[in-house]
């Protein structure tokens, strides 16, 4: 039976790469396991942020677009990402820290059933801290002993991703009778599901908002990787959302893992990525995210590539 095993990665906009590299870095003491290029457009950055080696539940990925304009907020959009932390005590702690380091958030409430901590980073894009409360994280998921937090308060992976749509029903099916995910509550205007029952790491909050669809900009959120082991899987998956009667990228080879692109009714983009290979397919751990990393189909565009572009640290 295939099933999806959890969040793979997510992926934004940002105006600037130099300082999302401070922010997810010394900030959020995430380590930056793969500098590249949107391969699709590899005049910008595409850099991605992890645990050691970028496992996949724990990648947050930005793509550097400089001219893009601020995000007018609204509904039919991915509009906040959840980020586990060990304990109650980490969330007083992230408090502390985002108080000394001047980072915009909300005190510790409730969300999704647990602790939490709303914060945004300095493009204004939403994220919460989630207590993960000693609950079990996926075996894959590897912490990075050279973060700037301390080790009891470090960011675990990937938690609750928040959706807001007009259209709540269109979505929740998909998720159930497409995925397989389960309905862990429901009320009115607002349910949760899960892809793996019980736990927040394959979790995402469907909201039901009229209005205008967001208008995306730095700070917005692109699309949400869903998680399959291989590419056989994959193109599993890929006949079924064919024969849902949505219209599919089909399997495309980026590199790191290979993927597929779809809509949901909602115009919510979705990706379906395998674990494989990973982001050492082209770099030892230690080396992970110091050089710019290419895939070999634009490696002979290097200094091209490398010319185009501001160098980061």
């Amino acid at each position: 039976m295939h099933t999806i095993s959890g969040h793979h990665h997510i992926s934004m906009l940002t105006k600037n790469a130099q300082k999302n590299n401070q922010f997810y870095q010394k900030v959020l003491g995430l380590r930056r396991v793969k500098k590249t290029v949107n391969q699709d457009n590899p005049e910008m950055y595409h850099l991605f942020y992890g645990d050691l080696t970028g496992s996949a539940g724990t990648e947050l990925s930005f793509f550097e677009m400089p001219k893009v304009g601020s995000t007018v907020r609204g509904t039919n959009a991915i509009t906040q990402i959840g980020l586990l932390v060990p304990s109650y005590e980490s969330l007083v702690f992230w408090k502390n820290r985002f108080e000394s380091l001047d980072v915009q958030h909300g005190e510790i409430t409730r969300y999704a059933d647990r602790d939490a901590l709303h914060f945004e980073d300095s493009e204004g894009l939403r994220m919460i801290l989630l207590n993960n409360n000693g609950e079990v994280v996926p075996e894959n998921w590897s912490g990075w002993e050279d973060s700037v937090v301390e080790l009891q308060h470090r960011i675990l992976g990937m938690g609750t991703v928040e959706i807001t749509v007009r259209n709540l029903d269109r979505l929740a099916n998909t998720l159930k009778d497409m995925f397989g995910y389960t309905e862990a509550s429901r009320f009115d205007t607002e349910a949760v599901y899960q892809s793996v029952a019980g736990q927040s790491f394959g979790e995402i909050v469907i909201k039901q908002v009229e209005g205008p669809s967001e208008k995306p900009g730095k700070g917005s959120i692109h699309h949400l990787a869903i998680r399959v082991k291989n590419e056989d899987e994959l193109r599993y998956w890929d006949e079924i959302v064919k024969a849902r009667g949505f219209q599919s990228t089909g399997v495309v080879d980026r590199f790191y893992f290979q993927s597929l692109y779809f809509r949901e009714s909602n115009g919510i983009l979705f990706e379906i990525a395998t674990d494989g290979p990973g982001f050492t397919t082209d770099s030892t751990v230690d080396a992970l995210g110091k050089a710019l990393d290419l895939p070999p189909f634009l490696e002979e565009r290097r200094a091209e590539i490398e010319g185009k572009l501001i160098p980061l640290d």
